[in-house]
């Protein structure tokens, strides 16, 4: 099994010199990550761990001690930079009801998108305001970084501030590659020219689906509709299906 994955806010907090430099170190896990490597994944010495900033700094280590019940002295190794994935993946999320919302964005980081963007479209039940609002984005941005420290990753995917079809709109037109998932596309996902580099935008409407002018405007900004597959897929499913047809087709997966 690999090593565990437990994030950091950065490796200058490291015991000795070296973990920023790139040369290794000793680092102390404290605060509520370390708490979950001592008390709950009850990590001992000797056994590996890998620690990361969740944006693409990490680093394989060691357990030298668990002392007290949070605080876990790690041995590091170099220090290293894990690139950016090209293309760049990113799944425009309209609003699902209830908690189907973490269920896409735990699901979709899991797969390996690389951006998430929650979009409160015309048909959404779901409406984030205020208080409410702050606290959805939250969770959709806690469930990422679990997901990612879950699938070990090193680099979690953004979850962005939640846009209006307008701003998805102006995000489309800068894309290499812009599509939205509706019945109405006459070409599959599948068999579509993708850029080798650059960015990919996707669309995923809501359970109402995609309103008629949504569509135009998205079309005005370069992305055509394509379909997955004869069945029909929830909005929840959905942006991690098409994810895994990028993967797969863009090599990031081989």
């Amino acid at each position: 099994m690999t090593a565990p994955v437990f994030v950091v806010a950065g490796f200058d907090a490291g015991v000795g010199a070296g973990a920023e430099s790139g040369t290794g170190g000793r680092f102390v896990l404290d605060g509520p990550e370390g708490r979950h490597a001592v008390s709950v994944k009850r990590l001992r010495p000797g056994e590996d761990v890998v620690l990361t900033d969740g944006q693409g700094r990490w680093a394989d280590g060691v357990v030298l001690a668990a002392e007290g019940k949070d605080r876990l002295v790690v041995q590091l190794a170099t220090v290293a930079e894990e690139p950016p994935e090209t293309p760049r993946i990113t799944v425009v999320q309209a609003l699902p009801k209830g908690d189907r919302g973490e269920l896409a964005v735990e699901t979709m980081t899991e797969t390996g998108v690389d951006a998430i963007v929650p979009w409160t479209a015309s048909r959404c039940v779901t409406q984030w305001k205020g208080d409410r609002g702050a606290k959805a984005l939250a969770k959709w941005r806690a469930t990422a970084r679990e997901a990612g420290k879950q699938s070990r990753r090193v680099r979690f995917p953004e979850v962005t501030d939640a846009m209006t079809t307008k701003q998805v709109a102006a995000s489309l037109a800068t894309a290499d590659f812009a599509a939205v998932l509706h019945e109405s596309g006459e070409e599959p996902l599948a068999t579509a020219a993708l850029p080798d580099r650059g960015s990919i935008v996707l669309v995923v409407g809501p359970e109402g689906g995609v309103a008629p002018e949504e569509l135009t405007a998205f079309a005005q900004a370069g992305a055509r509709p394509y379909r997955l597959g004869r069945s029909v897929l929830r909005t929840s499913t959905a942006g991690t299906a098409a994810t895994a047809v990028l993967m797969a087709r863009t090599g990031r997966w081989s």
